[in-house]
């Protein structure tokens, strides 16, 4: 039987395999270990996810060089969220459906993020799901692939209110500020043109898909 100990390295190892795997979609090995502090700050506990309070907690004795990484990173590092997303898919598919394990299902859903300031990129009060009424939050929309007891985001957009949509300088504002991105760079609620961050068309189908230009 495994140890407590031998469990969480075990955890720690997939962990760090799995943020190894996102790097290399970055394309840019100085950007592996921004990417690493992220990740590891969005598991840690704590309703604020910004850099600035992560880095505290990462790096408390060297909390303005670990919040200057990762705000670069977030905020100015340019890198195709399309091929992130492929990264995702083809490392946690296979998982999901391990030893013949059917897809159920395609879920295309909105979820809200719920949160504090109103800086955020598309923040604004709207319903949210996640409280189940109207509040402060984030919407984004998603494609997901359904297996049973689990569930994968293949296609992610950030929604904007019109007020944002209205507001050029809010909306430039929130990005040098270093408003966190779901996945995505700003888009209108209709249907965006198949372009990544780094103006390449790139964008994969997801499996079984045969008209990917509908999203």
């Amino acid at each position: 039987m495994a140890t407590g100990t031998g469990r969480m390295a075990d955890r720690e190892s997939r962990f760090l395999a799995y943020v190894q795997r996102l790097a290399e979609a970055l394309g840019h090995a100085d950007r592996a270990g921004p990417l690493r502090a992220y990740c590891t700050g969005l598991l840690l506990p704590g309703e604020r996810k910004s850099v600035e309070p992560m880095a505290a907690k990462l790096a408390p004795r060297r909390v303005g060089a670990a919040h200057q990484a990762m705000h670069h990173f977030v905020a100015k590092a340019p890198w195709d969220d399309w091929a992130m997303l492929a990264a995702v898919r083809d490392w946690v598919l296979p998982r999901l459906t391990a030893r013949g394990r059917p897809l159920d299902a395609w879920i295309l859903d909105d979820t809200g993020i719920p949160k504090k300031g109103r800086h955020s990129l598309g923040v604004a009060r709207q319903y949210c799901g996640q409280v189940g009424k109207q509040d402060n939050c984030q919407v984004a929309v998603s494609l997901s692939l359904a297996a049973a007891g689990a569930s994968l985001p293949i296609a992610w957009r950030l929604y904007l209110p019109k007020e944002w949509v209205d507001d050029p300088a809010r909306r430039g504002a929130a990005r040098r500020g270093g408003a966190p991105r779901p996945g995505s760079p700003p888009r209108s609620a209709s249907p965006p043109s198949p372009r990544s961050r780094s103006g390449r068309s790139r964008r994969p189908s997801p499996p079984g898909c045969r008209d990917r230009r509908r999203w």
